[in-house]
Formats: C-alpha cells, sequence, structure tokens
C-alpha cells in the first residue's frame, strides 16, 4: 500500500493558498490594463495642472466626404490629438444628428466637435445633451437656431446654390430624391468650381466634384431641434470669400450662437484650401475648454 510523505498536507495546503492569491490578483490587473488601455491621453496645461486631451470629431458637409478634412487631420494628429471624422450621410438632420450623437457617445472624455457648412446642422442637433461636447466648431457652416431649416435659411442667405440651375436630382426607390451639384457652369450658377471650391486649385476642385456625394432633397425641410450652442461654448471660422454661405450670414448666426468669431481668406472650402487657418481655430477652442 502507498502512503502519501508525511508532508503532503502542508503541500497541499500551500497549493490551496497559492491558487487563493492568484485568484484574487489575476482580476484586479486585469481591470488595472482595462482601465489603462481605455484612458485618455493627458497633458499639462501651462498654470492649470493635469488636463484631458480631447478627441476631436469632424464632421463633413454636403457634396463632400471626410477626406475634405485630410489636411486639417494631419496637422492635430501631428500636435497629439485623436482625431476622428466619421461619415456624414446627408439625409437630413432628422436622420443625421440622431446616427453622430450615437457615435458620440461611444467616446470616452471630452470632445471638440466641428462642422462644416451642412454639419453645422448636423452639430447644433447631435450634441444637445452629451456632456462630454465642451466645445462647438463652425467651419463655413450653417449655425441653426431650434424650428430653422437648411432650405430656409439658404434662401435668406442668397448664395451661389440657384435651386433652378445648380442641382442634378436623381430620384431613388422609395421616393428619396439625391442631389448633386453640376460640374460646369449654367448661368446663373457659375459651376463648381466657381461656387462651391472656389479658391481650391482647379485640378483638385476637379477631383472633389468627380467624388461628391449627394444631398438629400429631405435636408432642405426638416426643422432643426434645440441648439446645442445654447449651453456649449462655440467657435466660427468665416471664409470672407464664401460664396455658398454668405460671410454677413455666417457672421450673423455665430454671433446670435455667443461663438468666438474668426474670419479667414478663403471661400467655403477652407478646410480644404487653408487647412491652418482651421486648425487654429480648433486648437483655441480645445485649448479653451481644457484650461477651463
Amino acid at each position: 500500500m502507498d502512503h502519501a510523505p508525511p508532508n503532503a498536507p502542508s503541500r497541499r495546503l500551500l497549493l490551496v493558498v497559492v491558487l487563493a492569491v492568484v485568484a484574487l490578483l489575476v482580476p484586479i490587473g486585469a481591470g488595472e490594463l482595462a482601465s489603462a488601455a481605455s484612458a485618455p491621453v493627458a497633458h499639462r496645461d501651462q498654470g492649470h495642472g493635469p488636463a484631458v486631451k480631447p478627441t476631436i470629431v469632424l464632421v463633413h458637409g454636403d457634396w463632400a466626404d471626410a477626406s475634405g478634412w485630410s489636411g486639417v487631420i494631419s496637422r492635430l494628429q501631428r500636435r497629439g490629438y485623436t482625431v476622428v471624422a466619421p461619415p456624414n450621410q446627408l439625409r437630413g438632420p432628422a436622420t443625421d444628428a440622431p446616427y453622430l450623437a450615437a457615435f458620440l457617445a461611444t467616446i470616452p472624455g471630452p470632445i471638440v466637435l466641428v462642422g462644416h457648412s451642412y454639419g453645422g446642422f448636423v452639430i447644433t442637433n447631435a450634441a444637445t445633451g452629451n456632456q462630454n461636447v465642451e466645445a462647438l466648431v463652425y467651419v463655413d457652416a450653417f449655425v441653426p437656431d431650434d424650428g430653422e431649416t437648411l432650405g430656409g435659411l439658404a434662401a435668406a442667405g442668397g448664395g451661389c446654390l440657384d435651386p433652378a440651375t445648380a442641382f442634378n436630382a436623381v430620384a431613388e426607390p422609395g421616393g428619396v430624391v439625391d442631389l448633386y451639384l453640376r460640374v460646369e457652369a449654367n448661368p446663373p450658377y457659375p459651376g463648381f468650381a466657381d461656387c462651391f471650391a472656389n479658391g481650391v486649385p482647379r485640378n483638385q476642385a476637379a477631383v472633389l466634384a468627380a467624388v461628391q456625394r449627394p444631398a438629400a432633397v429631405a435636408q432642405l425641410g426638416e426643422p432643426s431641434g434645440p441648439p446645442a450652442w445654447a449651453s456649449i461654448p462655440a467657435w466660427a471660422l468665416v471664409g470672407t470669400a464664401d460664396r455658398v454661405i454668405p460671410p454677413d450670414q455666417q457672421e450673423a448666426m455665430a454671433t446670435r450662437a455667443g461663438a468666438t468669431i474668426s474670419t479667414v481668406r478663403a471661400g467655403h472650402l477652407s478646410l480644404v484650401s487653408r487647412p491652418d487657418a482651421v486648425t487654429r481655430v480648433i486648437e483655441a477652442a480645445a485649448d479653451a475648454t481644457s484650461s477651463s
């Protein structure tokens, strides 16, 4: 008959103790690693102690896609920011704002939310109620108030997009109608390059025209909701040569929103033609909110 060594009970007791300690330590270590992996990057502001560097969310407008932000993105990334540029579906505020709001809810920590053109409608509605959004930045953008529509603001501004001549309409099954900007000049519409992309090199404007994404007609009549700028600090960059949203209209909307206003000598696509100026305004918003 085999017999266990005299010290077998003590060895078994030691093994039980070791396993118990491991069981206690492993969840703690895993939790700490998970927290570290998801923690936002921090930086130190002069005179203000530790601060959290916000995520910059860039929202494009009609007849464009997120690639229009490429120059701004690369500059912000070199300065250490996390930057995301989700697709704007361009269906209308009732669809696009809830989609962006759901996207924003996945981002931990503070957010600086930036919109171009019609993207201003989307950020104005998507940021409402999100306490992580610390600043709104409008770049050559609409800054709507409660109840205003894109069609109403566009008509009041008198920009170069003449509804009678500027668009090619494409009807989809189900009744959706998409609008594309005509590339060629069609008086009184001056054409894509001279209206929408003035100030952008001709060869680059031709590429932008070729890859444009359509805007749904439904955008024009859907009213904006309670504006996020009523409770969130706002900044605005106004292109002084903008022919789509006239500069005086941009300034009036931005003033109403209490925005800090800057100007740049550029057309409607300053994010493409003047990315340095756009980046500076975004950084100013980020610095002001992170040090407050």
